[in-house]
């Protein structure tokens, strides 16, 4: 019983200073110089991730990425993309698009 109290109050600890932010690397220093065993204190880690990651919220789109290209007038410029056969032609004549 000792034990799961234990570990909880390490996962809580993690979760509570990843919130702030602080570096996982200082805060598994702070833990192991305490006393604290390298295996508890990375359990307790990868425990708080796991329960981290489960809150959360999944994104259900995705970004659109846009790409616009001006002149120096700032009118823009429209590029039509290379057909299959224009991309084979600049291929064989040995030029990169």
């Amino acid at each position: 019983m000792r034990r799961l109290s234990y570990k909880r109050e390490l996962i809580e600890y993690f979760k509570k200073n990843l919130a702030k932010n602080y570096p996982e690397e200082s805060l598994k220093f702070a833990l192991m110089s305490q006393g604290y065993s390298r295996v508890a204190v990375e359990d307790a880690l990868a425990s708080a991730h796991k329960e981290l990651a489960e809150r959360a919220p999944v994104l259900k789109t995705k970004p659109v990425i846009k790409h616009e290209f001006y002149d120096e007038k700032n009118n823009p410029i429209k590029f039509e993309p290379f057909t299959t056969w224009e991309k084979m032609k600049f291929f064989l004549k040995g030029k990169k698009f």
